[in-house]
């Protein structure tokens, strides 16, 4: 079966193929390979200096509002700034510092009088900000921020405060070196009522420069990755705003001091203000899918053309992409980088529609609907794209040997780079655990609409599946051959259902009186999570089957089918443990899918060089002695044999 690499790159380029070809074309001058020697100053210098060149580019201005000069393409935008992650990951989040989150917030936070002041400034790189909400006390819990914005309503202002070392503001992107004004999430404090947590935009540094009166800012200093980005902290010593300057698309305070939101529910408020800046989290996950790919290439590339002990048949070197265990620490992880591909090219798609300024807009309850669905798969794919390229580029670089712990290889800045990305646009765990929530809440809505019949129906095929997990009778129930589409996504849906209902069951013991709601939840977090965790492993797979199922081309989408399979049998293999215990797989069958998989590795073996071409990746963003010994190979098999025959003396016959 032979593909060809550019019919693969189409397919993968999908709905955004002619941004990301402008995109490959614009950045190739930029240099997205730094050098390692660099210091702190000078990488963050030379990171200015790239986003002023992406400013001039215009693509940025691609995701903000035609009506400030912008291009409306919400999804282009993310697509374009995921391909950073081919290059050099600190410019990929000084970027997103400055056009996803603080850009994004101005534009959807705040209203005309915010985006006549400021959009056009911000999109051309001349107002450069920072995103201030996590502090030193509160990563995560965002709702419980301490730092406050009290409202005067003698002067009209308000006064921004850090009223305790626990409410700096930390680890502020563009806060150290370049930012001149920050989107602070403080507690919004009027007539000495607190509304919640709000954002104001407030000045930082003067046009010299300088740091303006109250506001304190420092440095993070070198971190383990990074480096390009200047990481800062800021403290404010009642510092006085306008009240103007309250982002107040959700919510406002007149001069007077009279607090008003078309949002009733406090907490309703809170999320749905949370909810319009899901495209940062969307454009994480992009981003660590495109470093992974990177790695990828580099590890597929250099195990292709490596070769390490002799084969005793012929005597010659094997290369060690051909041994089996080499296939089975890299193939895999490139399958399942393809299912995260795909499931993050349905999340753009639908984040585009639903938030374009042209988009169509349904009723309310249906636009909440979707958004909340939109927040619920961003979470829980960003946490599945981050920590599969955590252990993927680990998995890389021990591929790559020695050379893979070379820095002039690109693996370890990329190891580096990639690792805050578990923890950075929230935390892994808890994005998880509002993915569980999300679906224990739907679970809820589920079960109580049926009838009294229903639920009878209901509550008996619980028993019935509880008698057949003791018993063992489950896997008699459905027998499938392992490699069929079909009994693979049973397999996924079942153990979804399955972590879903027994999380629900044991979360009902909290809606009983007296009890210790606290003790309850934390006893079942580790149940919560792995139930999550199944739900999007479930969605993922189905996202790839759907793009299989898309392609036109006959041997593009076999080969499709062959990654697809390989990774739906890999993570059915990751957690052969559950479907033996619970009765969905014989140990015997369990045993099958391990083959599957190794059979699975084999096939696509011939193709692992193709499947990462297809990725579309720059060579100039991939050169690095790593690969020298690809091209010497290229060159030995192209250049005409030496001759054997003596030297011509042209002198001589002249």
């Amino acid at each position: 079966m032979t593909v060809d690499h550019s019919e693969l790159q189409r397919v993968l380029d999908g709905r955004w193929a002619d941004v990301r070809a402008e995109v490959r074309a614009q950045l190739g001058a930029l240099a997205l390979n730094p050098d390692p020697d660099l210091s702190t100053e000078e990488y963050r210098a030379l990171t200015a200096e790239n986003l002023r060149r992406l400013a001039e580019s215009g693509r940025p201005h691609q995701g903000f509002d035609p009506a400030y000069g912008g291009g409306g393409d919400v999804g282009g935008v993310v697509t374009a700034f995921a391909a950073l992650g081919y290059g050099d990951l600190s410019l990929l989040v000084k970027a997103g510092v400055q056009w996803g989150l603080f850009g994004g917030a101005v534009q959807v936070l705040g209203t005309s009088r915010h985006h006549d002041k400021y959009l056009r400034s911000i999109m051309d790189g001349d107002l450069l900000g920072c995103f201030a909400m996590t502090e030193t006390g509160h990563g995560s819990d965002v709702q419980h921020l301490r730092t406050t914005a009290t409202y005067d309503p003698d002067n009209h202002e308000f006064e921004i405060h850090t009223p305790d070392p626990g409410a700096r503001k930390d680890y502020i992107g563009n806060a150290a070196r370049d930012g001149r004004m920050a989107v602070v999430f403080a507690q919004l404090i009027t007539g000495g009522t607190s509304h919640g947590v709000h954002a104001l935009l407030v000045p930082i540094r003067a046009d010299d420069d300088t740091t303006m009166p109250g506001v304190t800012i420092g440095d993070c200093g070198r971190k383990a990755g990074l480096n390009g980005v200047d990481n800062g902290r800021l403290s404010f010593d009642h510092v006085r705003v306008p009240r103007e300057n309250l982002l107040n698309h959700f919510a406002d305070v007149a001069e007077d001091g009279r607090y008003s939101s078309s949002i009733e529910s406090s907490s309703r408020r809170f999320f749905m203000m949370l909810g319009t800046l899901v495209r940062g989290r969307i454009s994480v996950a992009g981003g660590a899918g495109t470093a992974t790919q990177k790695a990828l290439a580099l590890a597929i590339r250099y195990g292709a053309t490596r070769r390490q002990f002799a084969d005793p048949g012929t005597g010659e070197e094997v290369v060690v992409l051909d041994y089996l265990v080499h296939q089975r620490k890299l193939l895999p992880a490139l399958a399942t980088t393809y299912a995260l591909h795909f499931a993050q090219a349905d999340l753009v798609s639908d984040m585009h529609d639903l938030q374009s300024f042209d988009a169509e807009q349904g009723s309310d309850s249906d636009t909440e609907r979707r958004q909340r669905d939109l927040e619920t798969r961003a979470a829980g794919i960003k946490a599945l794209a981050t920590w599969h390229a955590t252990t993927t580029i680990q998995t890389c670089r021990e591929a790559c040997g020695g050379a893979g712990y070379l820095a002039e290889n690109l693996l370890p800045q990329l190891k580096a780079d990639t690792d805050v990305f578990t923890t950075f646009e929230g935390d892994n765990t808890v994005l998880l655990q509002l993915v569980a929530k999300t679906l224990l809440s739907d679970y809820g809505r589920r079960v109580g609409k049926l009838d009294l019949m229903g639920k009878a129906r209901f509550a008996a095929g619980l028993v019935a599946g509880s008698v057949a997990e003791r018993t063992g009778l489950r896997a008699g129930l459905r027998r499938g051959d392992v490699r069929d589409r079909a009994y693979q996504r049973w397999l996924l849906v079942e153990r979804e259902e399955h972590l879903l209902a027994a999380a629900a069951r044991r979360m009902r013991r909290a809606l009983a009186p007296g009890a210790d709601q606290f003790a309850i939840f934390n006893g079942a977090q580790d149940h919560l999570l792995v139930a999550a965790q199944a739900h999007v492993d479930r969605i993922v797979a189905d996202s790839f089957a759907a793009a299989v199922d898309r392609v036109d081309d006959t041997a593009v989408r076999a080969l499709l089918d062959q990654v697809r399979g390989l990774h739906a049998l890999s993570v059915i293999e990751g957690d052969r443990a559950f479907f033996v215990e619970h009765g969905y797989l014989t140990p015997g069958r369990a045993k099958a899918v391990t083959h599957a998989v190794s059979t699975l590795c084999g096939q696509v073996r011939p193709n692992a060089r193709t499947l990462v071409d297809g990725f579309g990746i720059p060579e100039a963003w991939l050169a690095c002695p790593l690969l020298d010994g690809e091209r010497d190979a290229t060159a030995a098999a192209t250049d005409p044999a030496p001759s054997t025959e003596e030297p011509t003396d042209l002198a001589a016959v002249g």
